[in-house]
């Protein structure tokens, strides 16, 4: 441990618990990928909090300053690069910030807000994650020894995937086209979007991206709305036992 280390002795990182000390504040709409990631900060000895959307995010900030923050691209109040690009320019910053999404074009909008890096819904491995985080702090965070890669996947808890699943079909009770005029879609779409690479469930994707491609084409998707609510709900009766 350098002189410039945050840590006492008694919270130094450790090669089993590399992230030990450190707070991490996600923020993430999703319980699924929340479960994920608290999961790993756990394994990892990282202290988690929790906002599900921008307005609880900032009203934490105002309090804590966590060692890292990793924003979800799509939340319900909002864009994650408008937080992002805030906390890139506050002061103190925080030391570390992630932007996060299943979106393929949402780590370009992530890194031009202000973010320090990016990481891939699905989640990977428990040692992806934890090299995700350590390779792009400064020294005094990290280990004195070599951590111990765990490369075990991480199954978050089938619950929180049905609470979305329900959150996502109570949105979509609207018509279609209040839906479409609230925004509702564009925004549910992408939730789900997350949702179906986390739980690598494809039919749940073909739905979803029918959907995108309609609105990206300027189009009404009255149909390929109601089969994206049908398979929700098909989601939901098979995991009604949970």
């Amino acid at each position: 441990m350098n002189d410039q280390s945050p840590f006492s002795p008694l919270t130094s990182p450790s090669a089993a618990r590399p992230l030990l000390g450190m707070t991490v504040l996600v923020v993430e709409d999703s319980r699924f990928a929340s479960d994920a990631l608290r999961l790993m900060c756990v394994r990892s000895g990282a202290r988690i909090r929790r906002a599900d959307c921008l307005t609880s995010a900032r009203r934490h900030l105002q309090i804590h300053l966590p060692t890292v923050i990793i924003v979800d691209m799509g939340l319900p109040d909002g864009s994650g690069a408008e937080l992002i690009e805030e906390l890139h320019h506050a002061s103190p910053r925080v030391e570390l910030i992630l932007g996060t999404s299943g979106d393929d074009f949402a780590e370009d909008s992530a890194l031009a807000a202000g973010a320090d890096g990016f990481i891939a819904k699905p989640y990977g491995s428990l040692s992806s994650f934890q090299q995700a985080i350590l390779s792009r702090l400064t020294e005094g965070y990290r280990p004195t020894i070599a951590r111990i890669a765990d490369n075990e996947a991480i199954q978050p808890d089938p619950v929180a995937l049905r609470d979305d699943l329900m959150h996502a079909a109570d949105t979509l009770q609207e018509t279609p086209e209040e839906a479409l005029k609230d925004g509702v879609v564009d925004y549910v779409a992408q939730f789900l979007g997350g949702i179906a690479r986390s739980s690598e469930d494809a039919s749940l994707l073909s739905a979803v991206q029918a959907v995108e491609r309609a609105r990206k084409a300027g189009q009404m998707p009255t149909a390929d709305v109601a089969h994206l609510t049908g398979v929700v709900q098909d989601r939901l009766a098979q995991t009604a036992t949970i």
